[in-house]
Protein backbone atom coordinates (compact mmCIF):
# COMPACT_ATOMS: atom_id res chain seq x y z
CA UNK A 1 0.00 0.00 0.00
CA UNK A 2 1.87 3.52 -0.90
CA UNK A 3 2.12 5.42 1.95
CA UNK A 4 1.65 9.61 1.87
CA UNK A 5 4.69 10.74 3.01
CA UNK A 6 4.38 13.12 6.11
CA UNK A 7 6.04 16.26 4.81
CA UNK A 8 3.35 16.27 2.09
CA UNK A 9 0.17 19.34 2.91
CA UNK A 10 -3.20 18.14 1.31
CA UNK A 11 -5.62 20.34 0.67
CA UNK A 12 -9.03 20.14 2.02
CA UNK A 13 -10.66 21.80 -0.57
CA UNK A 14 -8.72 19.38 -2.87
CA UNK A 15 -10.05 16.34 -0.81
CA UNK A 16 -13.51 17.27 -1.08
CA UNK A 17 -13.33 18.04 -4.90
CA UNK A 18 -12.02 14.78 -5.57
CA UNK A 19 -14.28 12.98 -2.84
CA UNK A 20 -17.57 13.96 -4.37
CA UNK A 21 -17.28 12.37 -7.33
CA UNK A 22 -15.90 9.56 -5.72
CA UNK A 23 -18.65 8.98 -3.71
CA UNK A 24 -21.15 9.70 -6.71
CA UNK A 25 -19.05 7.09 -8.25
CA UNK A 26 -19.38 4.48 -5.75
CA UNK A 27 -23.36 4.92 -5.27
CA UNK A 28 -23.55 4.17 -8.74
CA UNK A 29 -21.82 1.07 -8.98
CA UNK A 30 -23.99 0.24 -5.50
CA UNK A 31 -27.02 0.61 -8.05
CA UNK A 32 -25.52 -1.33 -10.97
CA UNK A 33 -24.82 -4.24 -9.22
CA UNK A 34 -28.12 -4.67 -7.47
CA UNK A 35 -29.69 -4.32 -10.80
CA UNK A 36 -27.31 -6.71 -12.55
CA UNK A 37 -25.62 -8.67 -9.72
CA UNK A 38 -26.62 -12.41 -10.25
CA UNK A 39 -26.30 -13.44 -6.41
CA UNK A 40 -29.22 -14.11 -3.47
CA UNK A 41 -28.40 -10.73 -1.96
CA UNK A 42 -28.90 -8.68 -4.93
CA UNK A 43 -31.64 -11.10 -6.14
CA UNK A 44 -33.55 -10.06 -2.40
CA UNK A 45 -32.55 -6.29 -3.11
CA UNK A 46 -34.18 -5.93 -6.28
CA UNK A 47 -37.25 -7.80 -5.21
CA UNK A 48 -37.64 -5.37 -2.52
CA UNK A 49 -37.18 -2.53 -4.70
CA UNK A 50 -39.71 -3.79 -6.91
CA UNK A 51 -42.15 -4.73 -4.01
CA UNK A 52 -41.70 -1.15 -2.51
CA UNK A 53 -42.40 0.04 -5.78
CA UNK A 54 -45.61 -1.83 -6.27
CA UNK A 55 -47.26 -0.56 -2.51
CA UNK A 56 -45.65 2.86 -3.29
CA UNK A 57 -48.05 2.66 -6.68
CA UNK A 58 -51.00 0.98 -5.16
CA UNK A 59 -50.57 3.92 -2.53
CA UNK A 60 -50.71 6.14 -5.33
CA UNK A 61 -53.88 4.59 -7.10
CA UNK A 62 -55.85 4.25 -3.42
CA UNK A 63 -55.13 7.98 -2.42
CA UNK A 64 -56.83 9.02 -5.44
CA UNK A 65 -59.29 6.68 -5.46
CA UNK A 66 -59.75 7.71 -1.81
CA UNK A 67 -59.89 11.11 -2.17
CA UNK A 68 -61.82 11.17 -5.58
CA UNK A 69 -64.62 8.58 -3.37
CA UNK A 70 -64.90 11.11 -0.44
CA UNK A 71 -65.41 13.87 -2.79
CA UNK A 72 -68.10 12.63 -4.51
CA UNK A 73 -69.76 10.36 -2.06
CA UNK A 74 -69.69 12.76 1.06
CA UNK A 75 -67.98 11.35 4.86
CA UNK A 76 -70.94 9.84 5.99
CA UNK A 77 -71.20 7.21 2.70
CA UNK A 78 -67.74 7.04 2.30
CA UNK A 79 -66.94 5.92 5.93
CA UNK A 80 -69.97 3.29 5.41
CA UNK A 81 -68.04 1.94 2.42
CA UNK A 82 -64.73 1.88 4.47
CA UNK A 83 -66.21 -0.05 7.27
CA UNK A 84 -67.36 -2.54 4.72
CA UNK A 85 -64.74 -3.00 3.15
CA UNK A 86 -62.81 -3.36 6.30
CA UNK A 87 -64.36 -6.30 7.22
CA UNK A 88 -63.89 -7.81 3.87
CA UNK A 89 -60.03 -7.52 4.65
CA UNK A 90 -60.40 -9.37 7.78
CA UNK A 91 -62.66 -12.42 6.92
CA UNK A 92 -61.42 -12.71 3.78
CA UNK A 93 -57.64 -12.60 5.50
CA UNK A 94 -58.50 -15.32 7.60
CA UNK A 95 -60.61 -17.32 5.56
CA UNK A 96 -57.25 -19.27 4.26
CA UNK A 97 -56.32 -20.22 7.61
CA UNK A 98 -53.31 -19.15 7.27
CA UNK A 99 -51.77 -20.98 4.31
CA UNK A 100 -51.52 -17.69 2.29
CA UNK A 101 -48.57 -17.13 5.00
CA UNK A 102 -47.21 -21.10 5.01
CA UNK A 103 -46.43 -20.96 1.02
CA UNK A 104 -44.22 -18.58 2.31
CA UNK A 105 -42.05 -21.20 3.95
CA UNK A 106 -43.63 -24.58 2.76
CA UNK A 107 -43.04 -23.54 -1.46
CA UNK A 108 -38.83 -22.88 -0.84
CA UNK A 109 -38.63 -25.53 1.46
CA UNK A 110 -40.30 -28.02 -1.29
CA UNK A 111 -38.15 -26.76 -4.03
CA UNK A 112 -34.74 -27.21 -2.21
CA UNK A 113 -35.52 -30.36 -1.09
CA UNK A 114 -36.94 -31.30 -4.62
CA UNK A 115 -40.70 -32.47 -2.94
CA UNK A 116 -42.20 -31.88 -6.38
CA UNK A 117 -45.71 -33.96 -5.32
CA UNK A 118 -45.83 -31.56 -1.98
CA UNK A 119 -45.10 -29.23 -3.96
CA UNK A 120 -48.25 -29.56 -6.45
CA UNK A 121 -50.35 -30.57 -3.23
CA UNK A 122 -49.76 -27.82 -1.67
CA UNK A 123 -50.67 -25.49 -4.40
CA UNK A 124 -53.91 -26.83 -5.36
CA UNK A 125 -55.07 -27.75 -2.16
CA UNK A 126 -54.89 -24.51 -0.70
CA UNK A 127 -56.42 -22.39 -3.54
CA UNK A 128 -59.16 -25.17 -2.72
CA UNK A 129 -59.08 -24.44 1.64
CA UNK A 130 -59.16 -20.30 0.42
CA UNK A 131 -62.20 -20.77 -1.89
CA UNK A 132 -63.98 -23.07 0.69
CA UNK A 133 -63.69 -21.42 3.21
CA UNK A 134 -64.21 -18.13 1.95
CA UNK A 135 -67.49 -19.28 0.76
CA UNK A 136 -68.41 -20.78 4.13
CA UNK A 137 -67.26 -17.44 5.84
CA UNK A 138 -69.68 -15.48 3.18
CA UNK A 139 -72.70 -17.66 4.38
CA UNK A 140 -72.40 -16.90 7.67
CA UNK A 141 -71.87 -13.88 6.70
CA UNK A 142 -75.12 -13.36 5.01
CA UNK A 143 -76.98 -15.26 8.26
CA UNK A 144 -75.22 -12.69 10.43
CA UNK A 145 -76.54 -9.57 8.54
CA UNK A 146 -80.14 -11.18 8.48
CA UNK A 147 -80.31 -11.84 11.97
CA UNK A 148 -78.58 -8.76 13.17
CA UNK A 149 -78.53 -5.76 10.18
CA UNK A 150 -81.39 -4.21 11.99
CA UNK A 151 -78.54 -2.85 15.02
CA UNK A 152 -76.62 -1.29 12.31
CA UNK A 153 -77.14 2.31 10.78
CA UNK A 154 -79.54 1.52 7.54
CA UNK A 155 -76.97 3.33 4.51
CA UNK A 156 -74.24 1.06 5.61
CA UNK A 157 -76.68 -2.32 5.72
CA UNK A 158 -76.89 -2.37 1.64
CA UNK A 159 -72.79 -2.20 1.14
CA UNK A 160 -72.19 -4.72 4.00
CA UNK A 161 -74.65 -7.48 1.91
CA UNK A 162 -72.74 -6.68 -1.09
CA UNK A 163 -69.06 -6.98 0.05
CA UNK A 164 -69.58 -10.26 1.29
CA UNK A 165 -69.37 -11.64 -2.41
CA UNK A 166 -65.61 -10.46 -2.56
CA UNK A 167 -64.53 -12.62 0.64
CA UNK A 168 -63.92 -16.12 -0.73
CA UNK A 169 -62.03 -13.86 -4.30
CA UNK A 170 -60.10 -11.88 -1.53
CA UNK A 171 -58.99 -15.10 0.16
CA UNK A 172 -57.67 -16.89 -3.04
CA UNK A 173 -56.21 -13.49 -4.17
CA UNK A 174 -54.34 -13.46 -0.67
CA UNK A 175 -53.24 -17.34 -0.80
CA UNK A 176 -52.38 -16.88 -4.70
CA UNK A 177 -50.23 -13.56 -2.88
CA UNK A 178 -48.16 -16.44 -0.86
CA UNK A 179 -47.26 -18.57 -3.52
CA UNK A 180 -46.12 -15.69 -5.43
CA UNK A 181 -43.60 -14.39 -2.80
CA UNK A 182 -42.89 -18.35 -2.15
CA UNK A 183 -41.70 -18.38 -5.42
CA UNK A 184 -39.93 -14.99 -5.23
CA UNK A 185 -42.25 -14.28 -7.97
CA UNK A 186 -42.57 -10.95 -6.18
CA UNK A 187 -44.62 -9.22 -9.08
CA UNK A 188 -46.91 -12.04 -9.79
CA UNK A 189 -47.80 -12.01 -6.09
CA UNK A 190 -48.59 -8.28 -5.37
CA UNK A 191 -49.37 -6.19 -8.82
CA UNK A 192 -52.90 -7.81 -9.05
CA UNK A 193 -54.09 -7.07 -5.80
CA UNK A 194 -51.79 -4.00 -5.28
CA UNK A 195 -52.00 -2.46 -8.59
CA UNK A 196 -55.19 -4.42 -10.70
CA UNK A 197 -57.24 -4.15 -8.04
CA UNK A 198 -57.79 -0.44 -7.09
CA UNK A 199 -57.22 0.99 -10.88
CA UNK A 200 -60.08 -1.31 -11.55
CA UNK A 201 -62.37 0.19 -8.41
CA UNK A 202 -61.08 3.23 -9.52
CA UNK A 203 -62.51 3.40 -13.36
CA UNK A 204 -65.25 1.55 -12.47
CA UNK A 205 -66.41 4.45 -10.28
CA UNK A 206 -65.22 7.53 -12.54
CA UNK A 207 -67.43 4.99 -15.19
CA UNK A 208 -70.70 5.44 -12.74
CA UNK A 209 -70.19 8.51 -12.11
CA UNK A 210 -69.94 9.78 -15.71
CA UNK A 211 -72.88 7.25 -16.24
CA UNK A 212 -74.74 9.42 -13.79
CA UNK A 213 -75.18 6.58 -11.54
CA UNK A 214 -75.66 7.37 -7.53
CA UNK A 215 -72.18 8.25 -5.77
CA UNK A 216 -73.40 5.98 -3.17
CA UNK A 217 -71.67 3.24 -0.54
CA UNK A 218 -73.62 0.31 -2.43
CA UNK A 219 -71.84 1.54 -5.81
CA UNK A 220 -68.66 1.55 -4.35
CA UNK A 221 -69.18 -1.67 -2.94
CA UNK A 222 -69.64 -3.01 -6.49
CA UNK A 223 -67.09 -1.31 -7.73
CA UNK A 224 -65.25 -3.40 -5.59
CA UNK A 225 -66.29 -6.85 -6.84
CA UNK A 226 -65.90 -5.63 -10.07
CA UNK A 227 -62.11 -4.91 -8.91
CA UNK A 228 -61.58 -7.86 -6.67
CA UNK A 229 -62.67 -10.42 -9.48
CA UNK A 230 -60.67 -9.02 -11.44
CA UNK A 231 -57.25 -9.13 -10.22
CA UNK A 232 -57.75 -13.10 -8.71
CA UNK A 233 -58.28 -13.76 -12.46
CA UNK A 234 -55.63 -11.49 -13.86
CA UNK A 235 -52.95 -13.50 -10.64
CA UNK A 236 -54.55 -16.75 -11.63
CA UNK A 237 -53.34 -17.00 -14.98
CA UNK A 238 -50.04 -15.23 -14.35
CA UNK A 239 -49.41 -17.77 -11.97
CA UNK A 240 -50.25 -20.32 -14.06
CA UNK A 241 -48.17 -19.06 -16.34
CA UNK A 242 -44.92 -18.97 -14.32
CA UNK A 243 -45.27 -22.31 -12.97
CA UNK A 244 -42.83 -24.88 -14.05
CA UNK A 245 -44.22 -27.85 -15.73
CA UNK A 246 -43.42 -30.48 -13.16
CA UNK A 247 -45.23 -28.34 -10.35
CA UNK A 248 -48.60 -28.17 -12.85
CA UNK A 249 -48.92 -31.90 -14.14
CA UNK A 250 -48.63 -35.07 -11.97
CA UNK A 251 -49.14 -37.02 -8.39
CA UNK A 252 -50.47 -35.13 -5.69
CA UNK A 253 -49.82 -35.22 -2.10
CA UNK A 254 -52.23 -33.80 0.01
CA UNK A 255 -50.24 -33.48 3.52
CA UNK A 256 -52.94 -31.38 5.19
CA UNK A 257 -52.06 -32.06 9.05
CA UNK A 258 -48.73 -30.90 8.65
CA UNK A 259 -49.69 -27.78 6.35
CA UNK A 260 -52.09 -26.92 8.89
CA UNK A 261 -49.53 -27.75 12.07
CA UNK A 262 -47.76 -24.58 10.04
CA UNK A 263 -50.64 -22.38 8.92
CA UNK A 264 -52.59 -22.22 12.13
CA UNK A 265 -49.98 -20.20 14.18
CA UNK A 266 -49.64 -18.10 11.04
CA UNK A 267 -53.17 -17.90 11.08
CA UNK A 268 -53.25 -16.77 15.08
CA UNK A 269 -50.67 -14.19 13.56
CA UNK A 270 -52.25 -12.75 10.89
CA UNK A 271 -55.75 -12.53 12.88
CA UNK A 272 -53.92 -10.43 15.45
CA UNK A 273 -51.80 -8.53 12.81
CA UNK A 274 -55.35 -7.75 11.18
CA UNK A 275 -56.68 -6.77 14.80
CA UNK A 276 -54.04 -4.54 15.19
CA UNK A 277 -54.55 -2.92 11.82
CA UNK A 278 -58.24 -2.53 11.88
CA UNK A 279 -59.60 -2.75 15.48
CA UNK A 280 -59.07 0.95 16.08
CA UNK A 281 -61.22 1.60 13.12
CA UNK A 282 -64.09 -1.13 13.84
CA UNK A 283 -64.05 0.34 17.05
CA UNK A 284 -64.09 3.82 16.38
CA UNK A 285 -66.87 2.62 14.33
CA UNK A 286 -68.73 1.67 17.43
CA UNK A 287 -68.60 4.78 19.23
CA UNK A 288 -68.20 7.52 17.13
CA UNK A 289 -70.16 8.58 13.78
CA UNK A 290 -69.46 7.54 10.23
CA UNK A 291 -67.87 11.21 8.77
CA UNK A 292 -65.37 10.67 11.57
CA UNK A 293 -65.08 6.99 10.52
CA UNK A 294 -63.44 7.84 7.13
CA UNK A 295 -61.39 10.62 8.74
CA UNK A 296 -59.87 8.53 10.75
CA UNK A 297 -59.31 6.20 8.02
CA UNK A 298 -57.97 8.77 5.47
CA UNK A 299 -55.32 10.10 8.19
CA UNK A 300 -54.09 6.41 9.45
CA UNK A 301 -53.95 5.23 5.78
CA UNK A 302 -51.82 8.07 4.54
CA UNK A 303 -49.58 6.98 7.41
CA UNK A 304 -49.51 3.69 6.87
CA UNK A 305 -47.89 4.76 3.89
CA UNK A 306 -44.31 3.74 5.98
CA UNK A 307 -45.41 0.33 6.66
CA UNK A 308 -44.88 -0.26 2.75
CA UNK A 309 -41.59 -0.05 3.34
CA UNK A 310 -41.73 -3.24 6.29
CA UNK A 311 -44.25 -4.72 3.90
CA UNK A 312 -41.63 -4.80 0.86
CA UNK A 313 -38.36 -5.96 2.46
CA UNK A 314 -40.17 -8.91 4.54
CA UNK A 315 -41.72 -9.90 1.03
CA UNK A 316 -38.33 -9.90 -0.23
CA UNK A 317 -36.87 -11.54 2.15
CA UNK A 318 -39.33 -14.14 4.03
CA UNK A 319 -38.25 -17.08 1.24
CA UNK A 320 -34.47 -16.15 1.28
CA UNK A 321 -34.67 -16.99 4.86
CA UNK A 322 -36.37 -19.89 4.57
CA UNK A 323 -34.12 -21.22 1.75
CA UNK A 324 -31.04 -20.46 3.84
CA UNK A 325 -32.67 -22.25 7.07
CA UNK A 326 -33.27 -25.13 5.02
CA UNK A 327 -29.80 -25.42 3.66
CA UNK A 328 -28.11 -24.44 6.93
CA UNK A 329 -26.21 -21.58 6.04
CA UNK A 330 -26.01 -19.97 9.42
CA UNK A 331 -23.85 -17.03 8.49
CA UNK A 332 -25.27 -16.17 5.20
CA UNK A 333 -29.17 -16.12 7.94
CA UNK A 334 -27.47 -13.94 9.80
CA UNK A 335 -25.90 -11.51 7.23
CA UNK A 336 -29.43 -11.47 5.41
CA UNK A 337 -30.85 -10.66 8.85
CA UNK A 338 -28.76 -7.86 9.06
CA UNK A 339 -29.37 -6.52 5.69
CA UNK A 340 -33.18 -6.59 6.46
CA UNK A 341 -33.23 -4.70 9.50
CA UNK A 342 -31.30 -2.12 7.57
CA UNK A 343 -33.59 -1.73 4.61
CA UNK A 344 -36.36 -1.73 6.53
CA UNK A 345 -35.31 0.70 9.43
CA UNK A 346 -33.84 4.00 7.43
CA UNK A 347 -36.26 3.81 4.43
CA UNK A 348 -38.96 3.87 6.86
CA UNK A 349 -37.55 6.92 9.08
CA UNK A 350 -36.90 9.04 5.20
CA UNK A 351 -41.15 8.32 4.39
CA UNK A 352 -42.18 9.14 7.87
CA UNK A 353 -40.45 12.66 8.01
CA UNK A 354 -41.52 12.64 4.16
CA UNK A 355 -45.39 12.16 5.13
CA UNK A 356 -45.60 14.05 8.08
CA UNK A 357 -44.62 17.27 6.76
CA UNK A 358 -47.04 16.93 3.84
CA UNK A 359 -49.83 15.38 6.03
CA UNK A 360 -51.78 18.13 6.32
CA UNK A 361 -52.42 19.12 2.72
CA UNK A 362 -52.36 15.56 1.80
CA UNK A 363 -55.60 15.30 4.44
CA UNK A 364 -57.15 18.46 2.72
CA UNK A 365 -56.96 16.90 -0.72
CA UNK A 366 -59.70 14.46 1.15
CA UNK A 367 -61.97 17.91 2.34
CA UNK A 368 -60.68 20.38 4.60
CA UNK A 369 -62.54 18.91 7.64
CA UNK A 370 -60.21 15.84 7.04
CA UNK A 371 -57.56 18.08 8.43
CA UNK A 372 -58.94 17.85 11.98
CA UNK A 373 -57.33 14.09 12.03
CA UNK A 374 -53.74 15.48 11.27
CA UNK A 375 -52.51 14.55 14.87
CA UNK A 376 -53.62 10.96 14.26
CA UNK A 377 -50.69 11.00 12.00
CA UNK A 378 -48.43 12.09 14.42
CA UNK A 379 -49.40 9.44 17.12
CA UNK A 380 -49.23 6.45 15.01
CA UNK A 381 -45.85 7.61 13.46
CA UNK A 382 -44.25 6.23 16.97
CA UNK A 383 -45.68 2.83 16.74
CA UNK A 384 -44.51 2.30 12.69
CA UNK A 385 -41.20 3.53 13.66
CA UNK A 386 -40.97 1.45 16.38
CA UNK A 387 -41.47 -1.29 14.77
CA UNK A 388 -39.38 -0.85 11.66
CA UNK A 389 -36.50 -0.72 13.88
CA UNK A 390 -36.41 -4.43 15.02
CA UNK A 391 -36.71 -5.03 10.72
CA UNK A 392 -39.40 -8.20 9.37
CA UNK A 393 -39.32 -9.58 12.77
CA UNK A 394 -42.22 -11.45 12.43
CA UNK A 395 -41.52 -12.97 9.07
CA UNK A 396 -38.17 -13.69 10.58
CA UNK A 397 -39.44 -16.09 13.23
CA UNK A 398 -42.35 -17.11 11.22
CA UNK A 399 -39.87 -18.68 8.26
CA UNK A 400 -37.42 -19.86 11.27
CA UNK A 401 -39.70 -22.21 12.95
CA UNK A 402 -40.67 -19.90 16.13
CA UNK A 403 -44.52 -18.99 14.43
CA UNK A 404 -45.91 -20.21 17.67
CA UNK A 405 -44.16 -17.80 20.00
CA UNK A 406 -44.51 -15.32 17.18
CA UNK A 407 -48.26 -15.99 17.32
CA UNK A 408 -48.20 -15.40 21.44
CA UNK A 409 -46.82 -12.38 20.52
CA UNK A 410 -49.31 -10.72 17.97
CA UNK A 411 -52.08 -12.27 20.51
CA UNK A 412 -50.98 -10.12 23.37
CA UNK A 413 -50.49 -6.86 21.29
CA UNK A 414 -53.98 -7.57 19.48
CA UNK A 415 -55.33 -8.02 23.10
CA UNK A 416 -53.31 -4.65 24.50
CA UNK A 417 -54.58 -2.92 21.11
CA UNK A 418 -58.49 -3.85 22.21
CA UNK A 419 -58.25 -2.74 25.79
CA UNK A 420 -56.52 0.42 24.87
CA UNK A 421 -58.72 1.36 22.23
CA UNK A 422 -62.48 0.51 24.57
CA UNK A 423 -60.10 2.63 27.30
CA UNK A 424 -59.18 5.43 25.34
CA UNK A 425 -61.81 6.19 22.25
CA UNK A 426 -64.81 6.84 24.50
CA UNK A 427 -62.61 9.69 26.32
CA UNK A 428 -60.01 10.93 23.42
CA UNK A 429 -62.08 9.76 19.91
CA UNK A 430 -59.84 10.09 17.31
CA UNK A 431 -56.45 10.67 19.10
CA UNK A 432 -57.45 7.70 21.32
CA UNK A 433 -57.36 5.43 18.94
CA UNK A 434 -54.19 6.17 17.44
CA UNK A 435 -52.48 6.17 20.87
CA UNK A 436 -53.77 2.80 21.26
CA UNK A 437 -52.55 1.33 18.21
CA UNK A 438 -49.28 2.98 18.78
CA UNK A 439 -49.40 1.22 22.39
CA UNK A 440 -49.84 -2.05 20.60
CA UNK A 441 -46.96 -1.70 18.08
CA UNK A 442 -44.49 -0.89 20.14
CA UNK A 443 -45.06 -3.57 22.70
CA UNK A 444 -45.41 -5.85 19.92
CA UNK A 445 -41.61 -4.50 18.39
CA UNK A 446 -40.60 -4.96 21.96
CA UNK A 447 -41.89 -8.68 22.25
CA UNK A 448 -40.34 -9.83 18.98
CA UNK A 449 -37.07 -8.76 19.39
CA UNK A 450 -36.94 -10.46 22.76
CA UNK A 451 -38.33 -13.44 21.09
CA UNK A 452 -35.70 -13.20 17.92
CA UNK A 453 -32.98 -12.39 21.29
CA UNK A 454 -33.46 -15.08 23.34
CA UNK A 455 -34.52 -18.22 20.77
CA UNK A 456 -32.68 -17.05 17.72
CA UNK A 457 -29.60 -15.70 18.71
CA UNK A 458 -30.00 -12.27 16.57
CA UNK A 459 -30.19 -9.31 18.00
CA UNK A 460 -32.79 -7.64 15.23
CA UNK A 461 -32.81 -4.09 16.81
CA UNK A 462 -31.62 -1.08 14.64
CA UNK A 463 -29.17 0.20 16.96
CA UNK A 464 -27.27 -3.20 17.79
CA UNK A 465 -26.57 -3.61 13.82
CA UNK A 466 -25.75 -0.13 13.80
CA UNK A 467 -23.00 -0.89 16.20
CA UNK A 468 -21.90 -3.95 14.62
CA UNK A 469 -21.48 -2.61 11.30
CA UNK A 470 -19.28 -0.21 12.96
CA UNK A 471 -16.93 -2.69 14.90
CA UNK A 472 -16.94 -4.37 11.53
CA UNK A 473 -15.41 -1.17 9.73
CA UNK A 474 -13.15 -0.54 12.61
Amino acid sequence: MTRIPASIELDPAMLATHAAPSAVVRVIAMVKAVLSGAGERERAQRNAVLAFGVRVGSAALLYLSQIILARWMGASEFGAYVLAWTWVLVLGGLSHLGLSMAMIRLVPEYRETEQVSLLRGVLAGGRTVALGVGTLVSLAGLAGLWMFGHKLEPHTLLPAYLMLVCIPVYALTDLQDGIGRGHGWIGTGLVPPYIVRPLVLLLVMVAAHEAGLSMTAPTAAAAAIVATWSAMIVQTVMIQRQLAPEAKHGPRTLAFPAWFATSLPLLVTYAAELVLQNADLILLAAHRPAAEVGMYFAAAKTMALVMFVHYAVGSAVAHRFSALNARGDTKALEAAVRDAVRWTFFPSLLAALAILALGWPLLWLFSPEFTSAYPVMVILVVGFLARAAVGPAEFLLNTLGEQKRSAVVAVCAAAINIALNLLLIPRFGLTGAAAATTGAFMFAACANYAVARRRLGFGISIFENLRSHNRSAS
